[in-house]
């Protein structure tokens, strides 16, 4: 795909599931960006909760009003996708100083495989440093109220997923 003259930044991730965070820096990288592609992650040593189709279906619902996103999976090596796709920045959030190091670790391995396509890091709200999607799944299977720390068709597929009621009764 030719995006000549068009910043595009991809941002990858598991999104299992999204969260606020996520969904605050993809908005915020929309500022920066033209385009944002939001990739979701195939091939993860993670355990993932929801599958890659539902994981690209709840992301393509957040931002079904949002033209500069698009949601697609991905699999394979990213600075790959990245350069097929037509980005030249891996968007990346950080939350705190300790995932910097492993972040610094993947920009640096990326660069090595690909010296044209950047890294851009972005610190996390305030407001979101706290969460993780981890954190978010451990609240949400004992039946912890995550309202408003995950979008709403989130927040309802997990309740579905862990077996409690929606709304939360």
């Amino acid at each position: 795909m030719d995006n000549r003259g068009e910043r595009v930044a991809v941002y990858p991730g598991t999104f299992d599931p999204m969260t606020m965070g996520h969904v605050s820096l993809i908005k915020r990288g929309c500022e920066i960006f033209d385009r944002v592609i939001v990739a979701v992650a195939n091939d993860t040593p993670k355990s993932p909760l929801f599958s890659i189709t539902e994981r690209v279906a709840m992301a393509e619902e957040v931002f079904k009003d949002t033209p500069q996103v698009t949601v697609e999976p991905f699999s394979g090596l990213l600075v790959e996708y990245a350069e097929r796709r037509g980005a030249h920045v891996i968007l990346r959030g950080l939350r705190a100083v300790s995932d910097f190091e492993y972040e610094f670790q993947l920009a640096l391995m990326n660069r090595k495989l690909k010296k044209h396509i950047q890294t851009v890091f972005l610190m996390t709200d305030y407001q979101w440093l706290y969460i993780s999607s981890t954190i978010i799944k451990a609240a949400g299977k004992l039946g912890g109220d995550i309202k408003g720390l995950v979008p709403d068709n989130v927040y309802r597929k997990l309740r579905e997923k862990y077996g409690y009621p929606y709304p939360l009764n």
